[in-house]
């Protein structure tokens, strides 16, 4: 009898549990999955559990040393090629994510992100090939260009005196890149505030972080095409300067730019080829290159951020450490997405 009774328990426990697990998967017919189990695969992965620092460490240890050895010996040739470094990450980055899209060329049929207005006549893209070509002869189609971009930005910032910060390394290259969508997501030049701020928030960039990211403009030099409206062409007005712009500055600008010329070559700010503070104080004196640059003191709390900064280098130094750690993970390719270019410029 007492075996009887267990017998019919078990079989109503059998019985409940079969009634959850058919509300689970209604479907019959269809074979359910193993019931009433909590999804194997988790909560998603965030994007530091995808990449790693040490994501080459058995496929290629001697991969960061390359990098910086080769970073180091092309600031010893040319140390403005810092700026340019830092710029093609960042512009790398903010389109689409970091994936080594900017580098590709343009064909006959496309024209790819670096020919885009955003990217006029941006440098060291034959340096990044030498990188590559380093790396393609002790480990063949193994480190991603995107990787070497992020890697490249970090060691030139310290090589000028700049931050370190950890790189999560493990991206992977696209195959797709088009001019449009550099132009429709990277900030240009005349933007203010306002416009900044929007254009950062798109990526989950705080108002305090764009003026951080800003700070990268202390380092390497620019062309007259982004300087051109804020000395000729404010607000969109014909040959209306910048009122804000200091005005001797101004003349010295314009001397070095003059109407129409979008090609000479202006530096950043006094001290371009080394990451320090003066770009934040040329932009309290009024002296920035650009309308953005101007920008940032244009409301009480971008020239509070500013004044705030400059009077701490190291607080400078530590946010954009933070902010750059931040952008190089932005929507990364990783996995089988992609590929992991030979040649930089060209798909495989």
């Amino acid at each position: 009898m007492a075996s009887s009774r267990s017998n019919l328990c078990v079989l109503s426990v059998l019985l409940l549990l079969a009634a959850v697990c058919e509300a689970r998967w209604p479907w019959a017919s269809a074979p359910a999955p193993a019931p009433c189990t909590e999804d194997p695969a988790g909560p998603p992965k965030s994007v530091e559990a995808i990449l790693s620092e040490d994501f080459y460490s058995y496929t290629c240890p001697q991969a960061t040393d390359i990098v910086k050895k080769t970073i180091l010996n092309i600031l010893e040739e040319n140390r403005n090629l810092a700026g340019g470094f830092l710029r093609l990450h960042f512009h790398d980055c903010w389109v689409n994510g970091c994936d080594g899209s900017l580098l590709l060329n343009s064909t006959a049929d496309n024209q790819a992100e670096r020919d885009g207005f955003t990217n006029f006549l941006i440098r060291g893209i034959p340096e990044i090939d030498r990188i590559k070509e380093a790396l393609e002869e002790v480990c063949p189609s193994t480190v991603s260009c995107a990787d070497i971009l992020a890697l490249a930005a970090r060691d030139a910032t310290v090589g000028v005196g700049g931050p370190s910060w950890p790189v999560f390394l493990g991206r992977r290259d696209s195959r797709v890149s088009l001019a449009l969508d550099a132009d429709t997501n990277l900030p240009f030049p005349s933007l203010n505030f306002t416009e900044l701020v929007q254009n950062f928030a798109r990526k989950d960039f705080s108002a305090r972080e764009m003026i951080v990211l800003s700070g990268s403009h202390t380092i390497g030099r620019t062309h007259c095409n982004g300087i051109g409206p804020n000395l000729y062409n404010y607000t969109g007005i014909d040959d209306l300067t910048n009122p804000n712009l200091d005005p001797i500055f101004a003349m010295v600008l314009k001397k070095q730019c003059p109407k129409g010329n979008r090609t000479n070559i202006v530096d950043m700010d006094r001290t371009k080829n080394l990451f320090d503070m003066d770009y934040y104080k040329g932009v309290l004196s009024h002296k920035g290159v650009f309308i953005s640059d101007l920008a940032l003191i244009e409301n009480t709390f971008g020239l509070g951020v500013v004044t705030e900064l400059v009077a701490s280098s190291s607080s400078f130094f530590q946010e954009f450490a933070d902010a750059m750690v931040k952008m190089g993970n932005l929507t990364p390719l990783t996995g089988t997405d992609g590929e992991i270019r030979k040649h930089c410029q060209f798909v495989n």
